[in-house]
């Protein structure tokens, strides 16, 4: 969708926090769910919305400059970056396996730098939204723990609207043709503001009661399996690639996958 959508990725990622937003107010007004938290808590969930926020839009801005192909490839990295931040976070250990997966994902990247040199800035750009959302997944695990997944998600997804809004208002990119939407992108927008963004968003806030922010990490990035093939199905020309990529490309996702099994395992004998 976000290639389909033709709009920038700043426009793009505001008109679907605000879709977003808007549809999680209704659904919190309807289930009559108290929106009243401490300033802390308020500040904490609009930090992390300014987090999502930034994720999204690099992860779009990468698939502008380079492909979808290559922004999945590298968005799997989330793992390895989860892997880092948890200890940090909860006080956990470094557990070593991870670390050494970690260095394969790196060497499946290494691979994807080295064939695909003329898409460096949005490889650089996934890997920054790989971290943001690792970053998210790891500030929303505390979160989710003791308070309704509804109402961090409304304060995050408003967050995010603010911050981008107060940019976009200073910038003076509030113009009329900032709000001129074809029927198309709007068509996709909804899409995307409203199953792919309040539903998935609420959905994975709920999991995190139940599931580590890695697990859930784990989880998204199988996303490159079934985003790649999507885009070659739909974008075939642009989002055919090197041989060389998809051995990269397959040493991270396999790397990750590898990694799930083998702690479902421990979780199992455990």
């Amino acid at each position: 969708m976000g290639k389909l959508i033709s709009l920038d990725a700043l426009p793009l990622v505001w008109y679907r926090m605000l879709i977003a937003v808007s549809i999680i107010f209704l659904y919190i007004k309807v289930s009559k769910i108290p929106l009243v938290v401490s300033k802390r808590l308020m500040f904490g969930f609009l930090f992390s919305g300014l987090v999502i926020a930034m994720h999204w839009f690099t992860f779009f801005q990468a698939i502008k400059v380079s492909n979808i192909s290559v922004t999945l490839a590298c968005l799997s990295t989330g793992a390895l970056f989860a892997s880092i931040l948890e200890p940090i976070f909860y006080g956990k250990k470094i557990v070593f396996y991870e670390v050494l997966f970690g260095l394969f994902v790196v060497f499946g990247l290494g691979i994807i730098f080295n064939v695909e040199g003329n898409y460096i800035e949005g490889i650089l750009l996934a890997l920054t939204s790989a971290f943001l959302s690792a970053m998210f997944s790891v500030i929303n695990g505390k979160f989710a723990q003791y308070n309704d997944a509804a109402v961090i998600t409304f304060y995050e997804l408003l967050g995010g609207v603010g911050f981008f809004s107060i940019y976009l208002l200073f910038s003076g990119s509030f113009t009329e043709d900032f709000f001129r939407i074809s029927t198309n992108d709007l068509l996709w927008l909804f899409v995307l503001g409203s199953v792919c963004t309040a539903y998935a968003f609420l959905a994975s806030v709920k999991v995190m009661k139940y599931l580590t922010p890695y697990t859930v990490m784990l989880t998204i990035n199988l996303e490159p399996i079934y985003g790649i093939i999507l885009g070659i199905l739909v974008f075939s020309e642009s989002e055919k690639m090197s041989p060389e990529f998809y051995i990269g490309a397959s040493i991270i996702v396999l790397t990750v996958i590898l990694n799930g099994v083998i702690k479902n395992y421990k979780k199992v004998k455990n």
